[in-house]
């Protein structure tokens, strides 16, 4: 959108509204909100278009069947960047138990990996659903000496494999692996997915549950929240979040939490909330399946985390979640209420896709349900009060001088002055485009802190300033989502995709000494984002000078990249925004023997920089397979292999880095 700063006045936080008194206040009808059809929850389909019906007790539980069990995570739990997609079942603190087919059907699919769901197994069934089991430590029967066969084909351990139908059938209630804790598992257990053939993944908890696992235990919540959505928008008289900590534990009989206060708001508001679930007999705290809002007893809004698109509805969760509340608060809030950018399906809402707009002078009697998949269910009750927005002010004497900041919410510059000048109303603020200017009145203080908001959609502009105090406007340009864009400076460049951003983007970036800094890490992104370092002098040895992202406290990541033919800029993909440096990596891996006897042997691995990126033992000349564990960084033999050679005699150990370094270790074994 091209700048157009001042030459109409934006619409400002100061608009007035008239002053009521709040007396014989009634309830609003969802804040001018009309419920139609679309707003109702519609009760569960037998199974939707083009899904197959599973009935109750069509899966074997895999761990364990017909003995009592336990969940240590549940369907749709909120995990860093996705959305858990299956169940993660307890297997006694240890690894090598028996995991059974959960149903007839043949082994479509396996993958062995020290990452992600680490050994996994797909079998799909004649229903056209397919069981994943992750995490594995061992597969059983063919398709283990068939994967075992392709690995010294191909030389690698790490493998995926496709199978035709009539390959490995397998029968419902056969053994198929031994549980683990391989890949990113943080302790032993089974991953168990269903998922559909276009790979929606789907709470297998949603077809009756299973006897091995009993839930009594309705959610609890931990806060709640009311998050004003428009420039007019006020909670408790102020522009942003409020949250709300219920310290009561919750009513008897499953009565639920109730906020005994009155909540003051104006504008267009959204719901949050925190809260957990648990099963019987656990302490781990699990994901809350379903939540439903009724205001003034109308249905308003529901999800229903049961079907999750794999993968790239997963990452949708930075949208579901209010990601930069986390990120800087630490508080993992829910929105209840569908954000821009957010596209999965497992909304129910309105035309106003939960946002509810609260009129002055009206009542919203909210009720909040949380329920797990045993139909468990905890209730939240509050009640917003509409009162129409007006400038107030409250002083605070420690404010002694003057101070400016500002921040961007949505589309809107959220400014704040530190004022300690006791005039009824506080100073302006003024914005400067060239040779332009706009004067902005307070919307209201708070404690000597003049806020001020204005909507950049009017125009971006050059800098800000409050009395004797001028700040640049340091975002340097609004990044549309939904299209390819572009953006470059100096020192870099960076490519959009369409899918790259969740929303439109203010971007703000720096260079400094060899330190980029691409916007910040609080906001996300959607898919990867294409990032083009231009360093002042080209590196002198670009074949192990790659991009890290950096952290204040000195952490380095790998992130690689390609050099353009003439050596000034390297390119790779980012998936956080974030600080980067280019580093070289000149020092090899590292490796140590550390056991070797009828079992095998063990080796100890490490480098310094960039990561182990490939490694191969030959024994007698002839390859022998190794299996890497990246959680304790060792690299060893397993038992039961029966193709490679012997481990006696002479032996090189051959280890590479994502740098190119590569360390020989001759030895004798």
């Amino acid at each position: 959108m091209p700048d157009s700063l001042f030459t109409r006045p934006p619409r400002l936080l100061s608009v007035a509204w008239p002053f009521l008194l709040l007396l014989g206040l009634q309830p609003a009808a969802c804040g001018g909100q009309e419920p139609d059809s679309a707003a109702k929850p519609k009760p569960a389909p037998v199974a939707a278009p083009g899904r197959p019906v599973v009935p109750k007790g069509y899966f074997l539980f895999p761990i364990k069947p017909g003995q009592q069990n336990f969940l240590a995570g549940s369907m749709g739990e909120l995990r860093p960047n996705h959305f858990h997609g299956g169940l993660d079942i307890k297997t006694d603190g240890r690894v090598d138990l028996p995991v059974y087919a959960s149903a007839d059907g043949y082994i479509s699919r396996m993958k062995q990996s020290s990452y992600g769901y680490g050994n996994v197994l797909y079998i799909t069934h004649p229903n056209g659903l397919t069981t994943v089991y992750g995490h594995l430590n061992r597969f059983k029967g063919p398709v283990a000496e068939e994967l075992r066969r392709r690995q010294y084909e191909k030389q690698t351990y790490d493998l995926e494999l496709f199978f035709k139908p009539d390959q490995f059938p397998v029968k419902r209630g056969e053994v198929v692996a031994l549980s683990g804790n391989t890949g990113g598992s943080a302790g032993p257990h089974l991953h168990w997915e269903v998922r559909t053939a276009q790979d929606e993944q789907l709470n297998p908890l949603q077809w009756g549950g299973f006897s091995e696992i009993q839930d009594h235990v309705a959610p609890t919540l931990l806060a709640f929240g009311v998050e004003a959505l428009s420039i007019d928008a006020r909670v408790q008289g102020k522009f942003g979040k409020s949250i709300f900590l219920p310290k009561a534990p919750p009513l008897p009989n499953g009565g639920g939490y109730v906020w005994a206060d009155t909540i003051a708001a104006n504008g267009t508001v959204g719901l949050l909330m925190q809260g957990f679930d648990r099963f019987d007999q656990v302490w781990n705290k699990n994901g809350i399946q379903k939540v439903e809002v009724l205001v003034n007893g109308q249905p308003h809004y529901q999800h229903v985390i049961d079907d999750i698109p794999f993968p790239e509805g997963s990452r949708q969760i930075n949208r579901h979640l209010d990601y930069e509340w986390r990120a800087t608060q630490g508080r993992q809030l829910e929105r209840l209420f569908v954000d821009d950018g957010n596209d999965l399906s497992m909304y129910t809402t309105g035309p106003g896709k939960g946002r509810l707009r609260v009129e002055p002078g009206q009542l919203y009697a909210v009720e909040v349900r949380l329920s797990d998949s045993y139909g468990n269910l905890t209730p939240l009750r509050f009640v917003l009060r509409g009162v129409a927005d007006s400038y107030h002010k409250t002083r605070s004497a420690a404010v002694k001088t003057q101070n400016l900041r500002y921040d961007i919410s949505r589309n809107l510059l959220v400014a704040t002055a530190q004022d300690p000048d006791t005039a009824a109303v506080g100073g302006n603020l003024t914005l400067f485009k060239g040779n332009r200017r706009l004067t902005i009145r307070p919307s209201y203080t708070e404690q000597s802190q003049n806020v001020y908001l204005y909507d950049l959609r009017a125009g971006r502009p050059d800098s800000l300033q409050f009395g004797r105090i001028t700040k640049r406007f340091d975002r340097q340009a609004l990044i549309p989502s939904g299209r390819e864009f572009g953006f470059s400076t100096a020192n870099l460049a960076l490519g959009f995709g369409p899918k790259t951003l969740f929303d439109t983007l203010y971007v703000q970036t720096s260079y400094k000494q060899g330190l980029w800094t691409v916007h910040l890490p609080r906001t996300p992104l959607y898919e990867t984002l294409a990032l083009t370092l231009k360093p002042e002098t080209p590196a002198a040895d670009p074949r192990r000078t790659a991009i890290y992202g950096v952290t204040a406290k000195g952490g380095r990541a790998y992130v690689g990249g390609k050099w353009s033919p003439d050596g000034r800029s390297i390119t790779a993909p980012i998936k956080t925004f974030g600080q980067f440096r280019l580093l070289t990596d000149t020092i090899p891996p590292s490796a140590r023997l550390i056991s070797r006897g009828p079992g095998g042997v063990v080796f100890k691995v490490g480098d310094d920089l960039s990561g182990l990126a490939s490694y191969k033992l030959e024994v007698n000349g002839q390859f022998r397979l190794l299996r890497f564990e990246h959680k304790n960084a060792t690299i060893y033999s397993e038992r039961d292999d029966t193709l490679g050679p012997p481990l006696r005699g002479p032996a090189t150990l051959r280890l590479t880095d994502q740098a190119g370094n590569e360390k020989v270790i001759n030895l004798v074994l």
